[in-house]
């Protein structure tokens, strides 16, 4: 005869595993500046920028099961050719996440690559706006790869720990 197996008897064994669970909560501005130095004198030649562009991440875990993660965009604009400071904005753009299930090496990399992968285009439009507010062309900021940002921050790391 054939065994018969209830919903319960199934869900048994998968009540031994930890639950996977993963839910953006909230997406906000942390902080946010614009500065236009040497306006209104920068309006008055062409513009012809030189972009410096600086990107930062980071997490912190704010309860058993929430991570804050902070995207940090930093860009510089100068002339290219007097090198004057057209404009400097700032964006830190971050997002509270539950996570559950996930430890180790996997969260790491949820943490480093996936968050951030969500929260740029809200750091990426930001930007745009406060520089379009401040009377400059758009500055439409490349997608960018966090997944091979955080494969080389793992490899700087692994290098540093070998040379100790």
């Amino acid at each position: 005869m054939a065994e018969d197996t209830t919903p319960q008897q199934a869900g048994a064994a998968d009540d031994s595993k930890p639950k996977l669970t993963f839910s953006l909560q909230r997406i906000y501005v942390k902080d946010i500046s614009f500065e236009a130095p040497n306006s209104p004198e920068v309006f008055k030649q062409p513009f012809k920028p030189k972009v410096n562009l600086d990107l930062n991440t980071s997490s912190k875990q704010t309860d058993d099961d929430q991570y804050e993660v902070t995207v940090k965009v930093t860009a510089q604009v100068n002339d290219s050719e007097s090198g004057t400071t057209s404009f400097l904005v700032e964006v830190e753009q971050a997002g509270l996440f539950r996570i559950g299930g996930i430890e180790g090496e996997q969260l790491d990399q949820t943490l480093g690559a996936f968050c951030p992968n969500l929260l740029f285009p809200y750091a990426r439009e930001c930007v745009d706006s406060l520089v379009n507010r401040g009377g400059f062309p758009p500055l439409m900021l490349a997608p960018v790869n966090f997944d091979a940002m955080y494969a080389q921050r793992k490899q700087r790391e692994a290098q540093a720990q070998s040379a100790e």
